[in-house]
Protein backbone atom coordinates (compact mmCIF):
# COMPACT_ATOMS: atom_id res chain seq x y z
CA UNK A 1 0.00 0.00 0.00
CA UNK A 2 1.49 3.36 -1.05
CA UNK A 3 1.85 6.04 1.57
CA UNK A 4 0.43 9.49 0.92
CA UNK A 5 3.11 12.02 0.01
CA UNK A 6 2.93 15.03 2.29
CA UNK A 7 4.40 18.35 1.23
CA UNK A 8 5.93 19.45 4.53
CA UNK A 9 7.21 22.73 3.03
CA UNK A 10 3.70 23.75 1.92
CA UNK A 11 2.32 22.86 5.36
CA UNK A 12 5.02 24.73 7.29
CA UNK A 13 5.17 28.38 8.32
CA UNK A 14 8.08 28.79 5.92
CA UNK A 15 7.57 31.70 3.51
CA UNK A 16 9.34 31.77 0.15
CA UNK A 17 9.98 35.09 -1.54
CA UNK A 18 10.77 34.95 -5.24
CA UNK A 19 11.82 38.38 -6.47
CA UNK A 20 11.08 37.20 -9.98
CA UNK A 21 7.38 37.41 -9.01
CA UNK A 22 7.83 41.16 -8.59
CA UNK A 23 9.55 41.68 -11.94
CA UNK A 24 7.71 44.60 -13.56
CA UNK A 25 6.57 44.36 -17.16
CA UNK A 26 8.12 46.90 -19.49
CA UNK A 27 10.89 47.03 -22.04
CA UNK A 28 14.31 48.10 -20.78
CA UNK A 29 16.00 50.63 -23.08
CA UNK A 30 19.59 51.82 -23.11
CA UNK A 31 19.44 55.35 -24.58
CA UNK A 32 22.88 56.36 -25.86
CA UNK A 33 23.22 60.09 -26.52
CA UNK A 34 26.54 59.83 -28.39
CA UNK A 35 24.76 60.15 -31.73
CA UNK A 36 23.48 63.55 -30.65
CA UNK A 37 27.01 64.84 -30.06
CA UNK A 38 29.37 66.33 -32.63
CA UNK A 39 31.65 63.44 -33.62
CA UNK A 40 30.27 61.63 -30.59
CA UNK A 41 32.29 63.85 -28.27
CA UNK A 42 31.11 67.45 -28.19
CA UNK A 43 27.70 68.64 -27.08
CA UNK A 44 26.58 71.66 -29.06
CA UNK A 45 23.61 73.07 -27.19
CA UNK A 46 21.64 74.34 -30.19
CA UNK A 47 22.00 71.04 -32.09
CA UNK A 48 21.32 68.98 -28.99
CA UNK A 49 18.11 70.88 -28.23
CA UNK A 50 17.02 70.39 -31.85
CA UNK A 51 17.49 66.62 -31.51
CA UNK A 52 15.42 66.66 -28.32
CA UNK A 53 12.61 68.59 -30.01
CA UNK A 54 12.56 66.41 -33.14
CA UNK A 55 12.86 63.02 -31.42
CA UNK A 56 9.82 60.72 -31.26
CA UNK A 57 9.53 60.24 -27.48
CA UNK A 58 6.31 58.23 -27.68
CA UNK A 59 8.33 55.15 -28.69
CA UNK A 60 9.37 54.88 -25.02
CA UNK A 61 5.80 54.50 -23.77
CA UNK A 62 5.81 52.26 -20.66
CA UNK A 63 9.56 51.57 -20.99
CA UNK A 64 12.28 51.75 -18.38
CA UNK A 65 15.05 53.95 -19.76
CA UNK A 66 18.74 54.19 -18.84
CA UNK A 67 20.43 57.28 -20.26
CA UNK A 68 24.14 57.07 -20.95
CA UNK A 69 26.91 58.13 -23.29
CA UNK A 70 29.12 55.35 -24.66
CA UNK A 71 31.95 57.71 -25.59
CA UNK A 72 34.34 59.60 -23.31
CA UNK A 73 32.43 62.84 -23.90
CA UNK A 74 31.89 65.21 -21.02
CA UNK A 75 28.13 65.58 -20.94
CA UNK A 76 26.67 68.33 -18.76
CA UNK A 77 24.02 67.27 -16.27
CA UNK A 78 21.41 69.54 -17.86
CA UNK A 79 21.51 67.42 -21.04
CA UNK A 80 20.36 64.31 -19.18
CA UNK A 81 17.81 66.42 -17.30
CA UNK A 82 16.43 67.79 -20.56
CA UNK A 83 15.97 64.29 -21.99
CA UNK A 84 14.43 62.99 -18.77
CA UNK A 85 11.85 65.77 -18.81
CA UNK A 86 10.77 64.70 -22.29
CA UNK A 87 10.68 61.03 -21.29
CA UNK A 88 8.69 61.72 -18.12
CA UNK A 89 5.38 61.66 -20.01
CA UNK A 90 6.14 58.24 -21.52
CA UNK A 91 8.63 56.14 -19.56
CA UNK A 92 7.91 54.33 -16.33
CA UNK A 93 11.35 55.28 -15.02
CA UNK A 94 14.37 57.15 -16.39
CA UNK A 95 17.84 57.03 -14.83
CA UNK A 96 21.41 57.88 -15.78
CA UNK A 97 23.41 54.67 -15.99
CA UNK A 98 23.44 51.27 -17.65
CA UNK A 99 20.84 48.50 -17.78
CA UNK A 100 22.25 46.82 -14.66
CA UNK A 101 21.89 50.04 -12.67
CA UNK A 102 18.39 50.49 -14.09
CA UNK A 103 17.33 47.03 -12.91
CA UNK A 104 18.86 47.66 -9.50
CA UNK A 105 16.94 50.93 -9.09
CA UNK A 106 13.70 49.30 -10.23
CA UNK A 107 14.10 46.61 -7.57
CA UNK A 108 15.19 49.11 -4.92
CA UNK A 109 11.83 50.82 -5.34
CA UNK A 110 9.92 47.53 -5.28
CA UNK A 111 11.69 46.31 -2.14
CA UNK A 112 11.27 49.63 -0.32
CA UNK A 113 7.50 49.34 -0.86
CA UNK A 114 7.29 45.66 0.12
CA UNK A 115 5.04 44.91 3.11
CA UNK A 116 7.46 43.05 5.36
CA UNK A 117 4.89 42.63 8.13
CA UNK A 118 3.70 39.53 6.24
CA UNK A 119 6.95 37.85 7.34
CA UNK A 120 6.89 38.83 11.02
CA UNK A 121 8.35 36.07 13.21
CA UNK A 122 8.41 33.59 10.32
CA UNK A 123 11.22 31.66 8.66
CA UNK A 124 11.83 33.09 5.19
CA UNK A 125 13.62 31.72 2.15
CA UNK A 126 14.73 34.17 -0.49
CA UNK A 127 14.63 32.19 -3.70
CA UNK A 128 17.87 32.37 -5.63
CA UNK A 129 17.36 31.02 -9.13
CA UNK A 130 15.30 33.01 -11.58
CA UNK A 131 14.67 33.26 -15.29
CA UNK A 132 14.33 37.05 -15.19
CA UNK A 133 17.21 39.45 -14.44
CA UNK A 134 17.01 39.93 -10.69
CA UNK A 135 20.11 41.90 -9.64
CA UNK A 136 22.23 40.62 -6.75
CA UNK A 137 21.80 44.01 -5.12
CA UNK A 138 18.06 43.30 -4.83
CA UNK A 139 18.80 40.14 -2.84
CA UNK A 140 20.97 42.12 -0.44
CA UNK A 141 18.36 44.86 -0.01
CA UNK A 142 15.60 42.32 0.58
CA UNK A 143 17.59 40.45 3.23
CA UNK A 144 18.27 43.75 5.01
CA UNK A 145 14.56 44.67 4.92
CA UNK A 146 13.55 41.27 6.30
CA UNK A 147 16.11 41.04 9.12
CA UNK A 148 14.15 43.20 11.62
CA UNK A 149 10.94 41.16 11.19
CA UNK A 150 11.77 37.59 10.12
CA UNK A 151 12.53 34.78 12.55
CA UNK A 152 15.15 33.47 10.14
CA UNK A 153 16.38 34.16 6.62
CA UNK A 154 17.67 31.54 4.21
CA UNK A 155 18.72 31.66 0.58
CA UNK A 156 18.03 29.13 -2.16
CA UNK A 157 15.33 26.49 -2.34
CA UNK A 158 13.45 24.79 0.49
CA UNK A 159 15.25 21.52 -0.21
CA UNK A 160 18.72 23.05 -0.12
CA UNK A 161 18.76 26.47 1.48
CA UNK A 162 21.73 28.32 2.92
CA UNK A 163 21.04 29.81 6.38
CA UNK A 164 21.88 33.51 6.55
CA UNK A 165 20.26 34.84 9.72
CA UNK A 166 18.47 33.50 12.77
CA UNK A 167 17.07 35.73 15.47
CA UNK A 168 18.36 34.82 18.92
Amino acid sequence: MAEEIINRVANSKLKVIDLEDYYPIGQRVLFDIKDWLLEGLVLREKDFRAFVIEHNWSQYQDCYVALHCSTDAIVPDWAYMLISLELEAYSKLTIIGDLEQLESIIYTTIISELDTSLYKDLPVIIKGCSQKPVPANALVLLSQRLKPVAKSIMFGEACSSVPLFKRK
